[in-house]
Parts: C-alpha cells; structure tokens; sequence
C-alpha cells in the first residue's frame, strides 16, 4: 500500500519500473549536487564518525542508499523483477558519470567531444583537493580569466583561488591541456567561452561562514547582513557591489577556518 501510495503520488507518470526512475533520479541528483562542491564539511555530518558521508563518498553512498530500498522492495517483486532490479542498480555508475561529466564541461566551457575530457576533468579537481582551493571561485575565476592570462602563467592577485591552485607544480601541465582542449571548440572565441561560464557558475554561494555571520547580526536584532544575503543569493550569477565588500568572493576570513556546521543545524 504504501509503494503504491508513493508512486501514484510522487510518480504518476511513470511508465515503467518504479526502481529504474528512482536509480536514475538518484544519480543526477547526486551528479549535480557534486558538480557546484555541496557539502557541509569535508565530514558533512557531526555523528558519521565512519565519513561515509565525507564528499568523496557522495557517489558510493547514492548507490547504497539504492541498495538498501532494493532490499525493502525485494518482497514485492516476482523473480524477473528482481534480476531486473538487480540488473538496473549494477547500472548506477552509468548516469552518473555521464551527468557528472556533461556538468563539469559546462563548468569549463568545453564544447563537443574528446576522449581526454575525464582527465582533465579529474586533473583539476585532483589539484584543487591538493592545494584546497575554494570550489565555487575556482570555476567562477576560469570563468573571469582570459585565455592569454592563463597561457602566461602569471595569474592575477584579484583570481585569489586560481593564485592558489598555480602553486602547484602540475599546474601549467593542466592549464596546457585545458589550452589545448578549448581549441577544439568550433565557431567558438574566448569571450564567448566566458560569458556561457559566467551564466552557469554562481560568484556567490552560502557558505557556513556567511550564515554564522547573519545568524550572530541577527541575535542582536541586526537583520541587515540577512537582507543583504537575500539580494545576493537571489542573483548570484552578478556582481554586487555591496556582496563585494562584505567578502562574499573572497577567502574564507580567518576567524571562521575552524567553523564546523553539522547537518542538523
């Protein structure tokens, strides 16, 4: 009663296999959810000592998750149904990757296909978890940096998170191959590439320190840094002056380093 309560609310035009729609679901959910970096912390919940919800697991837990409904489900299904299901969750890997890889694209304005597009993807990613560079204003500065800047290898003060990835020793290596690959890009220019990044990738997100901030103001009856959160997050894809000076697109300020949000608050 209760699967078909579900299904004939939360999925009414499904024709097909209930599970197959909640596999694939589950799998551009997650796929999106990783491509802007969400997560609370690198340990996004306070009680999970085992970090099976740390960011690198996001991915594997999906397909757990899945597993774990496919053995509440498993006394309701005829035996062809339960190869099938078993068949559909052995697929997991397949939308996800192919989601995960068409959004990480987008992020780094490529166009078409090319066999190295994995690795470049995994090559930058694999240099921002190594120099810990911010998520967000990693893609936005690409997004900002022109493809001369990058070529010169002298990246700007004001591309502070892209500053920190060019410290490391494989940098030029990627920003080589990232070269390499937007000239595959037909009937395509550097003001164009940017201007399609720039649409698709926020300067400013909520991040733990901004919400504490509010949050403190707010105890005092000071609503203004609330309202100013609104305006921004409300166009994030913008500029805002006002966004820019209370550091919306800096570094994370000093005094929020340690700041440790669990999932509950």
């Amino acid at each position: 009663m209760l699967l078909d309560f579900v299904i004939q609310e939360y999925f009414p035009l499904v024709d097909g296999f209930f599970f197959s729609i909640v596999m694939f679901e589950t799998a551009q959910l997650i796929a999106l959810w990783m491509s802007v970096g969400f997560a609370h912390d690198f340990v996004p919940n306070a009680s999970d000592d085992e970090r099976r919800y740390k960011i690198g697991n996001q991915a594997n837990i999906g397909m757990f998750n899945l597993n774990k409904l496919l053995q509440v489900l498993n006394p309701l299904l005829n035996p062809r149904q339960k190869q099938l299901a078993t068949q559909i969750l052995k697929e997991y890997p397949i939308p996800y990757y192919t989601r995960f890889r068409e959004l990480f694209k987008v992020k780094l304005g490529l166009l078409g296909k090319s066999e190295g597009d994995d690795d470049l993807i995994a090559f930058l990613l694999h240099l921002m978890e190594k120099t810990e560079a911010d998520f967000t204003m990693t893609f936005r500065q690409l997004s900002e940096i022109t493809q001369s800047q990058l070529q010169e290898l002298v990246i700007p003060q004001e591309f502070w998170a892209l500053k920190m990835i060019s410290k490391h020793k494989l940098f030029p290596a990627w920003v080589s191959q990232y070269l390499s690959r937007l000239k595959s890009n037909i009937n395509d220019s550097d003001s164009e590439r940017r201007k399609r990044m720039t649409a698709v990738i926020p300067r400013y997100v909520l991040k733990n320190w901004m919400a504490e901030s509010a949050v403190q103001k707010a105890e005092r009856n000071d609503f203004s840094e609330v309202h100013l959160l609104q305006q921004a997050l409300c166009h994030p894809f913008q500029k805002h002056s006002a966004a820019e000076r209370a550091g919306y697109s800096s570094p994370t300020p000093s005094w929020a380093r340690d700041l440790r949000v669990s999932c509950s608050s």
